[in-house]
């Protein structure tokens, strides 16, 4: 909640990309270990090298995944640090995430890579984590955790209610009529008109408004539900109902399960909570670079083209990566280097400052849309817990931007930090994460640490009976913090999808291509890693 790729909700694989990716996959053989291929070779046989740009958890993930098949890997960070927006610190007793604040297992990558680098004992857990709150009428109403509690709940009204427990039964009718055909209207449809039409404006206000400001800093209107929620959005089209749909997926995903037998990464966790690690995000990040190696992970080093000699039918040929390094030990790194494949994480804003070749000529760039990114700011506060008159036990607070305009609310939301993770402040301290920004406000996320103070101190003291000034206090400012996911962003993944059909061995991943969620991200990379494996062993039979 409230954080860049903290979202627990975003389904990790949109539509066009997942026909792009299984018409690639198709030209490979199955994936086997690189191990079990390296053997196959003649001893002599060079080993396969790929170049992984940015050294965010995407490509950290897939240069652990790869070196885990006997990859060799080169990983190119601009920045003098890995972890991207993930990045944990700490100062006077005090510990605190800077980006993504928790994570779940939602993803099966994230739960094996979870298993794979013994991270289980490391994982942290929020205090009552259920207890979340939205405000309604100027103050904090706790959100309801089942629909008992939803029925006693003031969140929406008796109306808003009713709705929801009659959806199943209006869109049955929904889903015989247009026998899962989508009209053009719905498949270009925004996430507020597509709850709206099941559930209702209130729902849509109180709901769903704060929670994609909380997790992507967007608003319904902006958001394309076909992308911002695919998951949901095939429910639909599949069954009609989306609650109907919900319970019959998940009845037939169980049934599944059981048919597969065996056991599953991550087994015995709940894969849908949310957790961190014991010293914050961080730890995962800091794992991973160590699996994959300081000597592979290049930081400081900006690429700043990328030559592509492959054809893609011969095995001769691949890439060379011309990179600046600004890192002191820069002097070590070949300022050209030739790797077989390429797996690319940098956001698309970066990439198209980047020049390709292919087979000597220009591939110009041209078709890449521009990326609509959402500015945000976070600000670390921390009270003396006298001075915290009405405190809430629980993970945190979101607001609605209706509520935002009636009651002079700046904020877009509040996580609790120490109240999920007591031992992340003073024992006679208060830690909270306030978001400022996102597409309601995208000029306040820029503004400077002394307004955006007063304007924090202003929503806690309205919320929690907050006194006095904080004795803490830390601003991050992430101009790019998420990608939208907007009506026309079938124009970027189809723009992706060219970059990856008309360059031989070039992959993409990360939270441009498949969901903002830390899992889904994970995800990626390690989906990504695969078909660098797949397009290895093709050219490894060619060699052959």
């Amino acid at each position: 909640m409230l954080s860049p790729a903290a979202t627990t909700t975003t389904s990790p694989v949109h539509a066009p990309t997942c026909l792009s990716v299984s018409a690639r996959a198709g030209r490979f053989r199955p994936a086997r270990a690189m191990a079990a291929s390296d053997d196959s070779r003649s001893a002599s046989a060079p080993a396969r090298s790929v170049a992984i740009v940015g050294a965010g958890v995407s490509g950290l993930a897939a240069a652990y995944r790869l070196r885990k098949r006997g990859v060799q890997v080169t990983v190119f960070e601009a920045a003098d640090r890995a972890g991207g927006k993930i990045r944990t610190n700490s100062e006077s007793g005090f510990l605190w995430d800077e980006g993504a604040n928790t994570m779940t297992e939602s993803e099966l990558e994230a739960s094996r890579l979870i298993d794979d680098l013994g991270l289980q004992d490391k994982q942290q857990y929020p205090n009552s984590q259920h207890k979340r709150y939205i405000v309604r009428d100027g103050a904090p109403t706790l959100l309801p955790s089942d629909p008992i509690a939803l029925m006693k709940s003031t969140v929406i009204s008796t109306k808003s209610k009713l709705k929801l427990f009659l959806e199943p039964l209006l869109y049955e009718k929904f889903s015989k009529r247009n026998s899962g055909k989508v009209s053009d209207e719905h498949f270009s449809e925004s996430v507020g008109s597509f709850v709206e039409r099941h559930f209702g404006k209130e729902v849509v206000d109180y709901l769903i408004d704060p929670f994609v400001a909380g997790t992507s800093a967007g608003d319904p209107e902006s958001l394309s539900m076909r992308h911002a929620f695919p998951a949901l959005w095939n429910l639909e089209n599949k069954y009609g109902s989306v609650i109907a749909g919900a319970i019959l997926s998940k009845l037939s995903s169980k049934g599944d399960s059981v048919k597969t037998g065996g056991a599953l990464p991550g087994k015995g966790r709940n894969k849908r909570v949310s957790f961190s690690f014991h010293g914050g995000m961080q730890s995962l990040i800091d794992a991973l670079h160590n699996e994959v190696g300081d000597s592979n992970v290049k930081l400081g080093t900006e690429v700043l083209s990328l030559a592509c000699s492959c054809d893609g039918v011969s095995s001769s040929g691949g890439w060379s990566i011309s990179a600046d390094s600004k890192d002191a030990k820069g002097k070590y790194l070949k300022k050209n280097q030739s790797f077989d494949a390429v797996i690319m994480t940098a956001p698309l804003s970066n990439v198209q400052r980047m020049k390709f070749t292919k087979g000597g000529a220009p591939f110009v760039l041209d078709f890449l849309p521009k990326v609509d990114y959402l500015p945000l700011s976070l600000m670390v506060t921390a009270f003396k817990k006298e001075d915290v008159k009405r405190p809430l036990e629980g993970f945190g607070v979101l607001i609605p931007y209706k509520e935002q305009q009636k009651h002079g609310l700046k904020t877009l939301g509040t996580l609790f930090s120490s109240m999920m993770f007591p031992d992340r402040a003073p024992n006679d301290q208060y830690l909270y994460t306030s978001f400022i920004g996102g597409s309601h406000n995208r000029d306040l996320a820029g503004a400077p640490t002394t307004i955006l103070k007063q304007l924090v101190t202003s929503d806690l003291r309205k919320l929690l009976g907050i006194e006095g000034q904080p004795t803490f206090v830390k601003h991050i400012h992430w101009r790019n913090a998420f990608p939208l996911y907007g009506h026309n962003y079938d124009s970027v993944l189809e723009a992706i999808a060219k970059m990856e059909k008309n360059l031989p061995g070039f992959f993409y991943a990360g939270n441009n291509k498949d969901g903002l969620a830390v899992g889904s991200v994970i995800a990626s990379g390690s989906k990504a890693a695969d078909l660098v494996v797949s397009y290895l062993e093709s050219r490894t039979n060619q060699d052959s």
